[in-house]
């Protein structure tokens, strides 16, 4: 591998490993510093803090499956699919920067909750906005890493979509 690759592969490393850290260093602050199902207003009733936990997947679902089964379809599955996601990341060799760039992000984002499922059986969540027609479940910063990455991936999708088709 070439010193510009590996180069490259440390960068994109290093945004999983800040989007990972982000996300469990604000679900620590949250779980030590903020009682469940208190909602603290930070932009009056528009960005409110609610801590809870999420046993389930995106808006709880999943939540009440038995353990087992649970443990396969939100750990496993997902596990191997971030360990996919990684390997591609770092060996697919025409990769945009642009999707590399989105790639990391869900897979730290993804990262971030999975650890949170494996080791304290939960995801915590904590963040809710409501702009009054638009609201939001309650969500976390690994969900804000995987939704930046997957709109990123599309935008950029469409813009090359475009480019392809004029030239």
């Amino acid at each position: 591998m070439n010193t510009k690759k590996l180069l490259t592969n440390a960068a994109f490393l290093l945004v999983v490993l800040a989007n990972v850290g982000c996300d469990q260093i604000s679900k620590r602050i949250v779980r030590e510093e903020v009682s469940s199902y208190v909602t603290i207003s930070l932009i009056k009733h528009h960005f409110v803090l609610t801590k809870v936990e999420n046993t389930g997947a995106f808006l709880s679902v999943g939540s009440a499956l038995p353990d087992f089964l649970k443990f396969f379809l939100l750990s496993i599955i997902p596990l191997l699919a971030l360990s996919y996601g990684i390997v591609y990341l770092v060996t697919k060799p025409n990769l945009t920067k642009i999707s590399a760039l989105s790639l990391s992000f869900a897979i730290g984002g993804g990262i971030g909750n999975i650890y949170d499922r494996i080791i304290h059986g939960s995801v915590t969540d904590f963040m809710h906005i409501d702009l009054g027609i638009v609201q939001t479940g309650i969500f976390n910063m690994a969900d804000v890493s995987i939704t930046f990455g997957m709109i990123l991936f599309f935008v950029q999708s469409y813009f090359v979509k475009k480019k392809v088709v004029k030239g």
